[in-house]
């Protein structure tokens, strides 16, 4: 008997170490207890920009909570300091980059070809990151939302609202290649409704004035594109043109709430809320930045300001929304 207790206890003993040594109890999910660091990188605090930012943040905060924590940096306008802004969330190893603006964009990529880029606010990304062949994705760890209004159709606007007048200048900052882009492609479309086109560039806020002036001097009508640096001075384009009883046609509505007449606009806090959707996809389902197609405002609007437009005598149609 004692001796078949002792086998009875060593079997249980074998057995015991066994199943220890089998365990395969399944890890705890670590999903709830994850939390994401996510850099914003922001060119320079305007609306657009503004509405652009809040509603990228108020997206990935619906969808995450408190597992989300977001560091947003304003540049102030400089390029340089994009590139210290990235560099930092480069060095801290943030799980994501949202770049408001081409600079901040440019900046991003410069900086890491492994973390996953969001753009906000860019108008041609094939433009602003020298792709070839660009597809509507980019094939690197860069993706986004666009603000580019169809530029046909600020054309149309342009026409619809000043028909008989017969030149247009078109401002915007050189060192924007966004804007150059835009002015190169509306160009044929004024051209081909009869105008007169010509450019006139400033390379930053401190001759705006006065590239203003000269413009108001030689056209009937200005446009100006979507265009950062020109939307953080168009207080300052305001105060040339109006007494010069000149009218713009901007590319986005915040530009024209401060010196346009009318605009064909889209809505930045919803390109901005989208590109919080494409985060979260990224940050919590693991969705792949470099095949994501790059998303368009879905609705543009004909909009029109209701105190420049009084001051010009320019009556607008009934279609034309006033910006409120």
């Amino acid at each position: 008997m004692k001796k078949i207790l002792a086998i009875l206890c060593a079997l249980t003993l074998v057995f015991a170490l066994c199943a220890c040594g089998n365990s395969t109890a399944p890890a705890a999910s670590t999903d709830s207890a994850t939390v994401y660091n996510v850099g914003v990188c922001q060119l320079v605090q305007h609306v657009a920009l503004d509405k652009a930012t809040e509603g990228f943040v108020t997206a990935l905060t619906d969808k995450l909570g408190d597992q989300v924590k977001i560091n947003v940096q304003n540049a102030a306008g400089d390029s340089a300091t994009c590139a210290t802004i990235v560099g930092t969330f480069v060095s801290d190893e943030v799980d994501l980059i949202m770049a408001n603006a081409t600079p901040a964009l440019q900046a991003a990529q410069a900086a890491t070809n492994s973390i996953p880029i969001l753009g906000t606010s860019i108008t041609e990304y094939g433009v602003a990151l020298g792709l070839e062949n660009f597809d509507g994705k980019t094939g690197i760890n860069v993706s986004g939302t666009s603000d580019l209004a169809p530029l046909d159709g600020q054309a149309d606007v342009l026409a619809e609202l000043f028909p008989d007048a017969s030149t247009v200048g078109i401002l915007y900052c050189s060192a924007e290649a966004n804007s150059k882009y835009q002015v190169e492609t509306i160009t044929p479309f004024l051209e081909a409704k009869g105008y007169t086109v010509k450019a006139y560039t400033f390379a930053d806020s401190n001759d705006v004035a006065a590239v203003t002036a000269t413009a108001c001097d030689e056209n009937d009508v200005l446009y100006i594109p979507t265009d950062n640096t020109a939307a953080n001075c168009a207080e300052a384009i305001k105060n040339v043109a109006l007494p010069a009883g000149v009218p713009i046609v901007c590319g986005e509505e915040n530009l024209c709430a401060g010196c346009g007449v009318a605009t064909l606009s889209i809505s930045y806090y919803d390109i901005g809320y989208a590109t919080g959707l494409m985060a979260y996809e990224i940050l919590a389902n693991g969705a792949d930045v470099s095949t994501m197609e790059i998303q368009y405002a879905p609705q543009f609007t004909k909009e029109y300001n209701a105190a420049n437009c009084e001051a010009l005598n320019v009556t607008v149609p009934a279609d034309y929304v006033a910006i409120g």
